[in-house]
C-alpha cells in the first residue's frame, strides 16, 4: 500500500507539472537524507522544464545548465572536512564557489588543492569568521562586487564545543562499532556509551559560550548580512548543516520546550531566550536538573537552535529555498575520522539540497 499510494503521489506530479509548468518548479524526491525541509518556495521555471518524478535525490542544479554558469555560493568553513568537499561538489557542478575560512592560510591552501588536484577554476578564497561580526560585511562587498548576487548560501562552519581526550575517545568508538556490527545494542547500551563518553570529554561554560556563538549566532549573523543579496537571485537557496542531536526529544526542559515546540508562535526572541537560560544552568550546575541535555548539551542546544532558527527564516522567506539537513556521522576531524560516511557522502547530502 505504501508504494501504491508513492505511485500515485509520482502521477500526480507528473499531472502537477503539466498544468503548472510555466509558473512553478515542482519536483519530488525522497527525504530520507535531510532532517527535515523547511520551505515549499515556488519559483519561476524554464518553459521546457522536463517532467521529472524520480524519487532519487540529485542536485539541483544538474538540471539548469544555462543558470548553473551563473551561480554563486558561499561556503563556510570550507577549508576543511565537509565544507571542502561541498565546495568541490559544487564546484564540479560549474557554480562558482566563494570558498570560506578564518584561517587564511588553510583557506588559501585548500583553494589551491582544488584547483591543482581536481582541475577546479571557479573557486576562490575570502576570509570569513563567523564569531568576528568585522570579517562579514567584507565578504559581502566582495560578492556583491564579483558576481552582483548570492544564489545559495551554505552555513556549514561549526564546533563540538568541547575538548576530548583522544585516546579515550578512540577506544571508546572502537567499542561502539564493535557492537554496532555485531548488532547487539540496546537501550541499556547506548546509555552507557554516553556515561563513557561524559568521561573522555570535558565542557565548560566557556566552551559553551563559544560553541552557541559559533553553531547559532555566527549562522544567524551571516545569513542576515546575505539575505539582501540573496534576494537578487532567481532561485535563492540557504542550507544550514545541523545534526540529528538537534531534535527537541532531546531535551525535557518544559520551558525551553515550550518556546521551540510551537512554529507558529517561534521568534528569534524566544529562541535566544532559550539559549540564555540554558547557559544560567549551565552556570549554576542545573543542567540535569532543569531538564537539559546529559550528552554534548551545549552542542545539541545550539543544534536544536539552529534548526528553530531554520524554521523561522522558511516563514519569514517563503520564496526562498531553506533547510537544514543532517549530514551523518561522517569522518572528519570533529569526529576524530570515527565517523561511518566519507566527506564525499556527508556532502552530496548538503549538495542535494
Amino acid at each position: 500500500f505504501y508504494s501504491l499510494t508513492k505511485c500515485k503521489l509520482f502521477r500526480m506530479t507528473e499531472l502537477t507539472l503539466g498544468d503548472a509548468a510555466h509558473k512553478a518548479r515542482i519536483r519530488t524526491c525522497s527525504p530520507d537524507t535531510t532532517l527535515f525541509l523547511t520551505s515549499a518556495a515556488t519559483v519561476n521555471a524554464e518553459a521546457n522544464t522536463s517532467h521529472e518524478y524520480s524519487c532519487m535525490l540529485r542536485t539541483p542544479h544538474a538540471r539548469d545548465k544555462e543558470v548553473v554558469l551563473n551561480t554563486c555560493a558561499v561556503v563556510t568553513g570550507g577549508n576543511k572536512g565537509i565544507g571542502f568537499e561541498i565546495c568541490r561538489q559544487l564546484a564540479s557542478n560549474g557554480i562558482s564557489v566563494v570558498l570560506t575560512s578564518r584561517d587564511v592560510t588553510k583557506g588559501l591552501e585548500a583553494v589551491e588543492k582544488l584547483k591543482n588536484s581536481f582541475g577546479l577554476s571557479n573557486v576562490v578564497f575570502h576570509q570569513l569568521d563567523v564569531m568576528n561580526p568585522t570579517t562579514i560585511p567584507p565578504l559581502a562587498d566582495f560578492i556583491r562586487t564579483q558576481f552582483g548576487k548570492l544564489d545559495i548560501l551554505v552555513n556549514n562552519a561549526g564546533i563540538g564545543g568541547v575538548t576530548t581526550d583522544v585516546a579515550g575517545f578512540l577506544a571508546l568508538m572502537k567499542g561502539v562499532v564493535e557492537m554496532d556490527q555485531n548488532k547487539q545494542k540496546n537501550e541499556m547500551d547506548r546509555n552507557k556509551e554516553k556515561q563513557h563518553l561524559k568521561q573522555v570529554i570535558t565542557e565548560t561554560v566557556e566552551l559553551a559560550e563559544v560553541c552557541l556563538q559559533t553553531n547559532y549566532y555566527g549562522v544567524k549573523s551571516v545569513t542576515k548580512a546575505f539575505i539582501p543579496l540573496l534576494q537578487l537571485s532567481g532561485s535563492p537557496r540557504i542550507v544550514n548543516v545541523s545534526s540529528s542531536i538537534g531534535k527537541l526529544k532531546n531535551i525535557s526542559n518544559g520551558m525551553a520546550l515550550k518556546m521551540l515546540s510551537d512554529g507558529n508562535d517561534l521568534t528569534e526572541e524566544r529562541i535566544d531566550e532559550t539559549v540564555n537560560m540554558f547557559l544560567r544552568d549551565f552556570k549554576e550546575d542545573l543542567l540535569e536538573t532543569k531538564g537539559w541535555p546529559p550528552y554534548l548539551p551545549a552542542y545539541t542546544i545550539s543544534k536544536i537552535c539552529l534548526n528553530a532558527y531554520t524554521r523561522i527564516l522558511a516563514r519569514e522567506f517563503p520564496t526562498f529555498r531553506i533547510n537544514c539537513v543532517c549530514p551523518g556521522w561522517v569522518k572528519t576531524d570533529i569526529s576524530y575520522n570515527t565517523g561511518v560516511f566519507t566527506t564525499k557522502e556527508g556532502a552530496e547530502r548538503v549538495v542535494n539540497l
